[in-house]
């Protein structure tokens, strides 16, 4: 048990801190809107007040999210392929091939149903 007790003070201190972090942003920080909170940011959507429940995105948000973590994925799987590539032999070579050949036909059904296009 001893050797794990740096891992878990470690982890308790980030976790103590980010709890601090948000529990001090909600009392500390400001609760009005004004008028650099309402301008667009990034997306390009003007942002409005939320309602008390919460409101609705678009769902090219969602999208988007799932996009990139397709993508994410895909690189998680290829740098260790790439790495040892030699080892798989022809074998790891087929599988890859399958799996680009999996994404890329997701990466053009979304192409195709519109998901690229930024409007």
């Amino acid at each position: 048990m001893n050797a794990y007790a740096p891992i878990l003070v470690l982890g308790a201190l980030g976790a103590g801190f980010a709890i601090f972090s948000v529990v001090m942003a909600t009392l500390v920080g400001p609760k009005r809107y004004n008028r650099a909170k309402l301008e667009a940011y990034e997306c390009g959507i003007e942002p409005t007040p939320t309602p008390a429940g919460g409101g609705r995105f678009p769902i090219k948000y969602y999208l988007t999210a799932m996009l990139f973590i397709i993508f994410d994925i895909e690189i998680v799987f290829l740098y260790p392929w790439a790495v040892s590539f030699d080892a798989l032999g022809i074998f790891g070579l087929v599988e890859m091939l399958l799996f680009v050949l999996t994404v890329f036909v997701a990466y053009a059904y979304v192409w195709r149903r519109g998901g690229l296009d930024w409007d």
